[in-house]
């Protein structure tokens, strides 16, 4: 085996430790805090809210087995940040940065 191959069992040391659920479950309580004010709010935003899976809710990593909770994070990601850039809000801006380059 060369140098620059990876062992099937080291592919994915590097994501250990990172506990993308609660990162995804942070980027989400500020979403909604953000949506809280009605200026931020609209049609796309009262369209994701319901996507929002019931492990969220629960804080349950292991009733969301199809990580659907990080999907929906990574997928709408673009727009989430724009979100977040609008309601210049960097702490919920922190929180997506983090989630995009640790889970995304």
């Amino acid at each position: 085996m060369s140098k620059l191959e990876i062992k099937v069992d080291e592919s994915y040391e590097s994501f250990k430790n990172i506990d993308c659920f609660e990162n995804a479950c942070v980027v989400i309580d500020n979403m909604l805090r953000v949506l809280e004010n009605p200026k931020n709010m609209n049609i796309y935003w009262k369209k994701i809210v319901p996507m929002i899976p019931q492990a969220y809710y629960d804080r349950d990593p292991k009733s969301d087995t199809k990580e659907e909770l990080l999907y929906l994070v990574c997928s709408n990601s673009f727009y989430l940040d724009e979100l977040f850039e609008k309601a210049e809000d960097e702490q919920a801006i922190d929180a997506l940065n983090k989630c995009e380059q640790e889970c995304c």
